[in-house]
């Protein structure tokens, strides 16, 4: 049975969305961060933006508070984040992004930038503009990149 246009065109974004993924990853492995997955670059993102417990992280991210968890050892055993206790409840350790963890997150984002930088060379930069300012319109009041992305990765089953 062909495939229909859209469902062409789903997998399409998700094949783009993918091949980004394998590019950034696979430099930031050569740099020293061998063991990153999408999973934790969105945790990342999402406790350096306030998520600093695990119930809140999983909020975050659509997660179960157990899914949060693990993606938070997983954060801690490679160095990228650390707990510290909560100035104002002793009995709470609040999650923070380390150096290390800082430094992925810069260089994850040139990375990104490198990819946009050769996609727009492929094709063009005025059509990858056009591009995505179309895809900007289509996902205008949708959950956010992170939260998506979260998502994706448990509907794909990735382990953390």
């Amino acid at each position: 049975m062909a495939r229909s246009p859209g469902a062409e065109l789903a997998l399409l974004l998700l094949g783009g969305f993918q091949s980004m993924m394998d590019d950034v990853h696979g430099e930031l492995a050569r740099r020293g961060h061998p063991d990153v997955r999408a999973s934790h670059e969105f945790a990342l993102r999402a406790i350096d933006e306030g998520a600093d417990t695990a119930s809140e992280l999983g909020r975050r991210l659509s997660v179960s508070k157990q899914g949060a968890a693990r993606t938070i050892a997983a954060l801690e055993k490679l160095g990228y984040v650390e707990r510290e206790d909560d100035p104002s409840d002793g009995r709470l350790k609040r999650l923070r992004v380390t150096g290390r963890g800082h430094d992925m997150m810069t260089l994850g984002a040139s990375l990104f930038d490198d990819v946009r930088e050769r996609w727009g060379a492929h094709m063009g930069l005025e059509q990858l503009e056009s591009l995505e300012t179309h895809l900007a319109r289509f996902v205008a009041g949708r959950p956010s990149s992170v939260d998506a992305a979260a998502r994706l990765n448990e509907d794909l089953g990735e382990v953390t």
